[in-house]
């Protein structure tokens, strides 16, 4: 797997970059050659969040902790991400490795209850074509964390949603 690394508002220090790159390692058990990881840590203040991505076969795995240290808010993100596969290893199927997932699984189901998800409401709703600040506002005036529209220059869809930090997202496909 490779890694990218990215500190913002810090410069990562080479022991943790060292210890970062050999866990990140750990999850090439799960993964084909050709994924891609991307560690980000941001220092605010006194708390620090990691951000761990693995994108393979077209997939993103993705976990964020934050911790006083860098440290141990990346590895709880990555014990999040080998949660995530275990517990939704039947529907991964082949974006996955099968042996690597069985031998995880013994460890983390004494841990984790395994919880079944079903979808409570389905609804429909047009997609108006927009400006993202005019998708702001109306995400605003319906008091929702997230909106989807239709890109008044460009036709694409797209999300807008509220950031923890009060700031805003725009999530935009790539196909």
């Amino acid at each position: 797997m490779k890694v990218k690394m990215l500190g913002r508002k810090v410069t990562l220090k080479q022991n943790f970059i060292d210890m970062a790159e050999k866990r990140m390692k750990k999850l090439d058990k799960f993964f084909d050659d050709d994924a891609e990881g991307q560690v980000t840590v941001t220092v605010e203040k006194d708390w620090q969040t990691a951000e761990v991505t693995v994108k393979s076969k077209g997939f993103y795995f993705r976990a964020e902790k934050s911790a006083p240290d860098m440290e141990t808010a990346f590895n709880d993100a990555v014990d999040l991400i080998v949660k995530q596969i275990v517990k939704n290893k039947e529907k991964l199927g082949a974006r996955i490795k099968r042996a690597a997932v069985e031998v995880e699984e013994q460890t983390i189901d004494a841990v984790f209850p395994e919880v079944d998800y079903t979808i409570a409401r389905e609804k429909r709703f047009t997609v108006e074509p927009l400006k993202v600040d005019e998708a702001v506002l109306q995400m605003e005036m319906l008091g929702h964390s997230f909106f989807i529209f239709q890109d008044i220059d460009t036709g694409e869809l797209k999300v807008i949603y509220k950031r923890r930090d009060g700031q805003y997202g725009l999530l935009i496909p790539e196909i």
